[in-house]
């Protein structure tokens, strides 16, 4: 690792310097990992305390903070800058173009653009489909007439149920299950029956999907993930929900069957929705909330039920009264049984 200067560090990342031009920094890391000769981040003023003890040489900030204990490179956004350093001092390292490992099973029907990459274990059923400079990771199974697009990355042992349909430019981490039956029995006669199962997955472009997330196929039709939609690990999605675009997922989310989600929704982590509500665009709902009925647009919900941020946050507040409440009521209940008491004596002597 070369030591480079804290002027040559800011004009990588289009910041302004302060301190030594001359400052030699052979290194990068969060604040509490951060070695001397190194430079560090602190991405917002009231954190600026963190310096006190850092061993480091240097820091970025944001362009907003005016003073500074350390050498420092202000930048407009901390986080994107800091990248940049720490990709200069640790180069993500090239990965040559496998082609088709020999352990691989790739049906003599599939279909494989150029630079397509299928690693060791991996099988690839009949009449698949995967775009240009895909890449399939060991122990992935993609069963057949799936349509895999363009620079998709699928990391070992996910699984594609037949006929899944993957956009272009997305990112299916470890463990992922697309297309698996939903969950949906009719009795008859007494048994449990699977009910249909004749739908699909379809995922839109720029889409990425975190470990062990399951997604359902839908009953006859598809069960669809919009594009730029961001999905956390161990996220469900059942069978016939329709995600919007752009939205995010947090860990542990749980969306019941065909419950639909406009644009750019945000939910926390351990979110539960009931089946056949819709969450309108740009709502954001808190980790754990329980959603028992439609959500408007560009609201904020928490709580289980879900109900409005404000309401909710008036229902705590009540709430952490209750203790008071209680003795205030034992108190009152005293003072009208010494009443009754005093009235019934004077009701005695005067008759």
């Amino acid at each position: 690792m070369i030591p480079t200067t804290l002027e040559q560090l800011s004009l990588l990342v289009g910041g302004e310097y302060e301190g030594p031009a001359e400052l030699l920094l052979d290194g990068a890391a969060p604040i509490h990992e951060a070695k001397a000769g190194q430079i560090t981040l602190v991405d917002r003023a009231d954190r600026m305390y963190l310096l006190r003890n850092t061993p480091a040489a240097a820091v970025v900030v944001p362009k907003s903070v005016t003073e500074c204990p350390l050498p420092a490179i202000r930048a407009d956004d901390v986080h994107q800058a800091f990248s940049a350093i720490v990709s200069f001092f640790r180069p993500p390292r090239a990965v040559a173009r496998k082609g088709i490992h020999p352990s691989a099973i790739v049906s003599p029907t599939a279909e494989l653009g150029d630079d397509v990459d299928i690693h060791a274990y991996a099988v690839i059923g009949d009449g698949v489909r995967i775009g240009c400079g895909s890449t399939i990771h060991s122990g992935v199974r993609i069963l057949d007439q799936c349509r895999i697009g363009r620079n998709v990355e699928i990391f070992p042992n996910a699984v594609l149920y037949e006929n899944t349909v993957v956009g272009d430019n997305c990112r299916i981490h470890a463990g992922v299950v697309l297309g698996a039956y939903g969950f949906g029995y009719v009795c008859r006669d007494g048994r449990h029956e699977l009910a249909a199962q004749l739908g699909n997955v379809v995922v839109e472009n720029d889409v990425e999907i975190g470990a062990n997330t399951t997604i359902d196929r839908g009953t006859y039709g598809a069960t669809v993930i919009g594009e730029g939609t961001k999905i956390d690990n161990q996220v469900m999605v059942a069978h016939n929900c329709r995600i919007g675009r752009h939205n995010m997922l947090c860990a542990q989310v749980g969306i019941a069957g065909s419950t639909t989600t406009g644009d750019y929704v945000v939910m926390a982590g351990q979110v539960g929705v009931r089946d056949h509500v819709h969450i309108g665009d740009g709502a954001v709902l808190g980790a754990m909330a329980g959603v028992i009925h439609d959500i408007p647009p560009h609201s904020r919900y928490v709580g289980i039920p879900a109900t409005p941020e404000r309401e909710q946050m008036l229902k705590q507040a009540a709430f952490a009264k209750l203790p008071e409440m209680r003795r205030q009521l034992k108190e009152l209940q005293e003072t009208v049984r010494r009443l009754s008491t005093a009235i019934s004596g004077e009701q005695r002597e005067a008759a």
